[in-house]
């Protein structure tokens, strides 16, 4: 046989980021397309059948062996089963998406969520590479985790687990997505970052890069609506930490750009707060935007072993 390689999908809710993943984690070939979630889920669907089909075609031609498929998908995500049972971003409800990849694709498939495939990568190739326990947090429009164990993801009882964003950080405050107030992802997504800065400034369009940036440059307004957002995000990791115990939380999605101007006042409030817990070592994830795919491609090599 040829070298193998895994045809891997990461879908989101404006785009698809699809490579071929060699199984030590090396990227063959990647290339991104539109998701137009707007078109409804029989849409989408097709689109990522199709463009998974033409990475396998692509495969052969240049003399590889695709051996599985992996998709990643945001929402609530049943992965022993391969059904993206809801996703509010691209309008999945129950898609038997593991079933379909290999009906087409005539290979072993996985699926797995976004942010969770996101912390396997990190966990097994990027910033938390040869730790036991670790926590990836996606800190973006909205903020999720991926907890590891050992190299493998847990997913929770219903496909769940790590919607950190919604543990209550400050009751009564800002009402977030989900119904409740005060959220951990309504205080300091990169979202609400912006919209609370747009809304003190009356600045329509302002973002959390333009808050860091001003914040970092001086500006009392910025820096107090980033503080906030800090002080926020302190206190949802000290309960993961409560929980979970890591040994390392990594901090990835559009906010953790901010690098340091994030990472040091993060590090500083969470010493403030910790009291009997041992405080993790908090690091700037590294793999960017391709740790969805490359996670995808693990989870599928993962199934295909007949790894739990």
């Amino acid at each position: 046989m040829s070298d193998p390689v895994v045809v891997a999908l990461d879908v989101g809710g404006t785009g698809m980021k699809c490579a071929l993943v060699r199984p030590d984690g090396a990227v063959h070939h990647e290339e991104r397309h539109p998701t137009r979630a707007e078109r409804g889920p029989q849409a989408v669907t097709e689109t990522i059948l199709t463009v998974a089909e033409g990475l396998a075609v692509r495969a052969r031609a240049d003399g590889l062996t695709p051996i599985a498929t992996g998709i990643a998908v945001p929402g609530v995500v049943d992965e022993l089963n391969g059904v993206a049972v809801w996703s509010a971003n691209v309008g999945f409800r129950d898609v038997p998406l593991k079933e379909l990849a290999e009906q087409r694709l005539d290979l072993p498939a996985a699926l797995g969520h976004d942010v969770r495939v996101g912390a396997l990568a990190e966990a097994r190739l990027g910033a938390g590479r040869g730790r036991r326990h670790v926590l990836f947090v996606a800190i973006g429009t909205g903020i999720a985790g991926g907890l590891v164990i050992d190299g493998r993801g847990y997913p929770g009882a219903h496909g769940a687990a790590g919607e950190l964003g919604h543990v209550v950080v400050r009751p009564g405050g800002a009402e977030c997505g989900c119904g409740l107030r005060g959220c951990l992802e309504a205080e300091a997504s990169a979202k609400s970052v912006g919209r609370k800065y747009a809304e003190l400034s009356g600045e329509a369009g302002a973002t959390a890069f333009d808050v860091a940036t001003r914040a970092a440059r001086g500006e009392e307004l910025a820096r107090q609506v980033w503080l906030d957002a800090v002080e926020a995000l302190a206190d949802g990791l000290l309960t993961a930490q409560a929980l979970y115990d890591v040994g390392v939380v990594v901090l990835g999605g559009g906010l953790a750009e901010a690098g340091d101007d994030l990472l040091l006042p993060v590090r500083a409030a969470i010493a403030e707060r910790v009291t009997f817990h041992r405080s993790p070592e908090i690091v700037r994830a590294e793999l960017g935007d391709t740790a969805g795919c490359l996670g995808s491609a693990l989870l599928a090599l993962d199934s295909r072993s007949g790894k739990p």
